[in-house]
């Protein structure tokens, strides 16, 4: 792979040449689920070699054997230098960066297997989304504690497993907090080599200091996704889902800046465009749930009965506890924790987030005008 050159501002400029950024030439990828093997897939396509993890070693041997995941990825042949194993020792040795894959109320557990086999100093990045549960830690916050001494970034944005296994033009952000010597040598700083060494002719890496942003639209898309799922599957349409998937957004917006986050990274790939793609498909487990169940079927016989790990579910109740904790207003994603957690009755609880007082669309003005309840005696 070539490396990536950095311009220089012409004020640096003088008497320097360009700047290149190398490509990490071994990863681990933890995680044998279709977005897992589909990252694997892109590394590998990219030049590096993609060790992928998985638990089972029967599905290991498939994938080694047919060069496909028969279970996550049917009919995709994947690339040579894609490399399975279900054994943690040999993925991770001699990594130089390791991608997380696994469901995110799994990740602590994950990283504590990881610990023993994980060379120091080596980057991770987290390809799973949301908030912890109980303790309302970002993910990347669950990662430092168990794994000091490792930057900790994400891998986020608009991405379709099957879509990126299969070559379709792809945009994702790659996000680490960027240190003092990462921004005097922006070239060695993960995010960059981390978005040169996933970058193919069809996956395109954009690269962000913004770690909070990133996951904070990646938790809460999820939530927003089964809200626009269950008011489809009830019957509404493209202005009901256009309404939440904006409002939504700023619930987003709010999270993100309370917690320290910019505003602006949930106009971004991580924020709207992740938020988008996941509210408008039922290739989505999210917007799926939400349509299954807005149609009036119950919980337990979604997905053909089959139990599906819909992270949306877990993330309506650690996105709520933390909103509550930090002060923050997050009606739609109330809306979907009172539903899947309290009990609460769908069509009521929409009507009576549609029927809020009305509010100034900027937050600066501050207005809030009650709905008229009759006549004035």
């Amino acid at each position: 792979m070539d490396g990536l050159t950095f311009d220089i501002p012409p004020s640096r400029a003088a008497g320097m040449s360009p700047r290149r950024a190398e490509p990490y030439t071994r990863l681990a990828v933890i995680g044998m689920g279709s977005w897992g093997t589909a990252l694997a897939a892109v590394a590998a396509s990219a030049g590096c070699e993609a060790r992928l993890w998985g638990r089972r070693e029967t599905l290991a041997a498939a994938i080694a054997e047919t060069r496909q995941n028969p279970d996550h990825l049917p009919g995709i042949d994947l690339p040579a230098g894609l490399y399975p194993t279900s054994d943690l020792a040999e993925a991770l040795d001699g990594a130089e960066a390791v991608l997380i894959v696994t469901p995110s109320h799994t990740l602590r557990d994950m990283t504590r297997a990881m610990k023993p086999h994980l060379p120091d100093g080596v980057p991770i990045a987290l390809c799973c989304k949301g908030i912890e549960r109980g303790t309302g830690f970002l993910l990347s916050h669950v990662v430092e504690e168990e794994l000091p001494g490792h930057p900790v970034g994400a891998l986020s944005g608009p991405t379709f497993a099957r879509e990126t296994a299969l070559g379709h033009p792809t945009a994702a952000t790659v996000a680490f907090p960027f240190r003092h010597h990462d921004r005097i040598v922006p070239e060695r700083a993960p995010a960059a080599r981390l978005a040169l060494t996933m970058q193919t002719q069809a996956f395109r890496p954009y690269v962000s200091d913004d770690l909070v942003g990133v996951e904070v639209g990646g938790a809460v898309k999820n939530v927003i996704a089964i809200a626009c799922g269950m008011m489809t599957g009830a019957g509404f349409a493209e202005n009901t889902r256009a309404a939440l998937i904006t409002r939504g957004m700023d619930e987003m917006k709010h999270l993100a800046e309370a917690l320290g986050g910019k505003r602006e990274t949930v106009t971004g790939l991580a924020g709207a465009g992740d938020l988008t793609l996941t509210c408008s498909s039922t290739t989505s487990r999210n917007m799926s749930l939400g349509t299954q169940l807005g149609q009036g079927i119950a919980r337990e016989a979604c997905f053909d009965g089959k139990p599906t790990v819909v992270e949306g579910e877990t993330n309506a109740i650690s996105v709520v506890d933390l909103a509550r904790r930090v002060g923050v207003e997050m009606p739609i994603c109330e809306a979907v924790h009172a539903i899947l957690h309290e009990g609460a009755p769908l069509t009521e609880t929409f009507q009576a987030l549609w029927s809020r007082p009305i509010e100034g669309e900027p937050r600066a003005l501050d207005i809030i005008l009650h709905p008229h309840e009759g006549d004035p005696a």
